[in-house]
């Protein structure tokens, strides 16, 4: 098991559709408000991320692959199975995390703490997160007033600073502008180059899968279709995608 950084066992997560019907309207019109429907998103999941490697997740859209990636982080509960992780976990998505309300810089520091990093750490680690995010005067603006571009670099740039022991990735290496996008590149093979570092990276850029990636996991309706080495298992989509 010291090897392992994350280990998922026969994960199950539910989502629970409530009737458009409100209270008020059933009681109105003498019906009875339905039950909500079971939608299963993910389906008896098992897989093994070891320590140090890079391993990504493909699958049409709705196929359980940022759900999947969000119970790891600790945002979603199983409704059954297990998650374990051995050290530190970041979840680098757009939309997840942010205190609307409150400024970038306040912004920073929360996710800091809640990260397990002390205040000190998130302070000594302010200036370089603000100076890669390039929001200048914006970091001490509310984040409501953000682009969604300018959010997305916020939340690349704290993850990407914040050097946690398992980063997942969720979507978010093309954001901003072509040179942002380059920038972030780079700095995503900087950290991954720390063999230390265990990732786990959900994307539709194929590319960029196969020159980081050690290993694929192909998620097809909330179930493992397939996992093993990168180009066999992305030839393998393309070629099911394709027909």
């Amino acid at each position: 098991m010291s090897d392992k950084a994350i280990v998922v066992k026969d994960l199950c997560i539910d989502y629970r559709n409530l009737s458009n019907m409100s209270i008020h309207q059933s009681l109105q019109m003498g019906k009875t408000i339905k039950k909500a429907d079971v939608v299963r998103a993910v389906k008896g999941v098992s897989f093994d991320v070891q320590k140090g490697e890079i391993l990504g997740i493909i699958g049409r859209n709705g196929s359980g692959k940022s759900t999947l990636l969000k119970a790891i982080a600790g945002i979603f509960q199983p409704d059954s199975g297990t998650i374990d992780t051995h050290g530190q976990v970041s979840l680098m998505s757009i939309g997840v995390g942010f205190k609307q309300e409150i400024t970038g810089r306040e912004n920073i520091m929360i996710s800091g703490m809640l990260l397990g990093f002390s205040p000190e750490y998130a302070k000594e680690k302010m200036d370089e997160i603000i100076e890669f995010s390039e929001l200048g005067d914006f970091i001490d603006r509310p984040v409501r007033t953000y682009s969604s571009g300018m959010y997305s670099k916020l939340t690349f740039a704290i993850t990407a600073v914040l050097e946690t022991d398992i980063l997942l990735v969720d979507e978010v290496l093309s954001v901003g502008d072509e040179r942002f996008q380059k920038k972030s590149f780079s700095k995503m093979q900087e950290m991954i180059l720390d063999a230390n570092r265990t990732v786990v990276i959900v994307s539709h850029a194929l590319n960029t899968l196969r020159e980081l990636c050690d290993r694929v996991l192909w998620l097809h309706d909330g179930e493992i279709r397939k996992i093993g080495p990168t180009n066999e298992i992305l030839d393998e989509y393309v070629d099911f995608m394709g027909s």
